[in-house]
């Protein structure tokens, strides 16, 4: 153990906002192998294209080389950032992956961030409880995942937003539904059930009249990459029960990260016992072929979505190519439609 660490001067990230008492320990031994969640005191060593991490406040902190963060280890999934891993073993330079406090070990990177590279931290040290027990924040609250029921929630239909891949529009769709519902009278709220820690998606929901939100890291997962499919059902049944738990909801819309070819996005829209549960889907796309293409892959495994929105709806053009393919009568709806016509959508 250690009394090196000054805890004023560590920058406690977001996903270790719930770290109230610990130790550090320096001397790692050379055994560890770190899990999803286990905490770890950093040193900056360079900064790439993460200049800043959310704070435990849930603000946007500015790091630089020589200061000391605390964040956890979590794989990561983006296909327009970063693609990442837990390490088998705890190597000299790390890498940050996620704005919300997660490192891991860089596989590839989009090439738009060849260039800039991620930011490099050093480990210094494990986190640890007053019994030398490895700290993760999984762990502290496993205990308060519910089993998944695999039945439909009692108090709240259950909207599901899909996108064709990662910035396709899916959590700007999903945020105007709850917007359109507020408008309309409805009690709504948001769960952004996969992707990694950083709270933006659940702010934007807030921002825009959700009365709860909330995400898989409430429940102190860095990431949901590489979970198994039960991890993801309990997590789902945690999190519809919570905001229920909270605030008796109409409405609540969940997003899934990332798009239909994803790991756990493909597990979840194939699991029967999770579909049974949802009342309707929508789904967002970039261009017109993404639609397309969508629409029947989804259709091949028994989705049929209420209506199509995404980034493709700025476009008339690329409206009227979708609504020019033979056999395509899904509704096309704008951002401005959902807020103004939901309830007539969902009826």
């Amino acid at each position: 153990m250690t009394t090196k660490f000054v805890p004023s001067k560590i920058k406690k990230s977001l996903m270790c906002k719930d770290i109230i008492h610990y130790e550090v320990n320096e001397m790692i031994p050379e055994d560890y192998s770190p899990k999803s969640g286990d905490v770890i005191i950093v040193e900056v060593l360079r900064i790439g294209k993460h200049k800043r991490l959310q704070s435990e406040y849930n603000r946007n902190m500015t790091i630089l080389p020589g200061d000391l963060l605390m964040v956890v280890f979590g794989n990561r999934y983006a296909t327009a950032q970063f693609e990442g891993y837990v390490p088998e073993k705890v190597d000299v330079e790390l890498d940050v992956l996620g704005a919300g406090g997660v490192i891991g070990k860089l596989e590839s990177m989009h090439a738009q961030y060849v260039q800039t590279g991620s930011t490099k931290v050093r480990p210094m040290g494990i986190v640890v409880d007053s019994a030398g027990k490895i700290i993760n924040t999984k762990s502290i609250k496993h205990e308060s995942l519910l089993n998944f029921s695999g039945k439909p929630a009692e108090k709240s239909k259950i909207i599901l937003s899909l996108g064709a891949s990662m910035d396709s529009g899916k959590t700007t769709t999903a945020s105007y539904i709850v917007h359109g519902l507020e408008k309309a009278g409805f009690k709504a709220g948001f769960i952004k059930l996969t992707g990694t820690a950083f709270s933006k998606d659940v702010d934007l929901n807030i921002d825009l009249g959700a009365d709860a939100a909330a995400d898989f890291s409430d429940f102190g997962f860095p990431s949901t990459y590489m979970c198994e499919e039960q991890e993801l059902l309990d997590l789902y049944e945690s999190l519809v029960r919570k905001l229920n738990g909270a605030s008796e909801l109409d409405y609540i819309v969940v997003e899934i990260a990332d798009g239909l070819l994803q790991r756990e996005t493909r597990m979840l829209i194939q699991n029967k016992s999770f579909m049974n549960t949802i009342s309707g889907v929508i789904f967002s796309a970039g261009d017109s072929l993404a639609a397309i293409g969508g629409i029947q892959f989804l259709a091949s495994i028994d989705v049929h979505p209420f209506a199509l929105c995404g980034l493709f709806t700025a476009s008339p053009l690329l409206i009227n190519e979708v609504l020019a393919y033979e056999g395509t009568n899904i509704p096309i709806v704008t951002l401005q439609e959902l807020t103004n016509n939901i309830s007539n959508l969902l009826t």
